[in-house]
């Protein structure tokens, strides 16, 4: 089993930014690949950006690039979202999400954090 716990959340303002962290612990070895996704009120939750464990490489939703940035510190087995210049439409509860190789979907989520972008 994996836990993953995020931080960094919060409210800030239109243009501001923002970096969440999701810490991972217990079977961290296992671990191929982490995500971050969000889910506004209402709508569906929504792939951000993603980070392989050991190569870095990295993935972006089209409508993000440019803006969020994934990270990983394999020693502190944590990843990083920053966002910047943050709009309105950004709010959302993010979540952050991995899984293991050959695994087509996510197996193991955090609980959320909020963020609130005020215009």
């Amino acid at each position: 089993q994996v836990q993953l716990v995020e931080s960094g959340g919060g409210l800030v303002q239109a243009g501001g930014s923002l970096r969440l962290s999701c810490a991972a612990s217990g079977r961290t070895f296992s671990i191929n690949l982490m995500g971050w996704f969000r889910q506004a009120p209402g709508k569906e939750r929504e792939f951000v950006a993603a980070v392989r464990w050991f190569s870095g490489i990295t993935s972006y939703a089209d409508s993000l690039k440019g803006r969020f940035t994934i990270s990983r510190d394999n020693a502190k087995n944590t990843v990083y979202l920053q966002m910047n210049s943050l709009k309105p439409e950004d709010t959302a509860v993010y979540y952050c999400a991995a899984r293991r190789i050959n695994i087509n979907d996510y197996e193991w989520w955090g609980q959320g954090t909020q963020v609130t972008v005020s215009s």
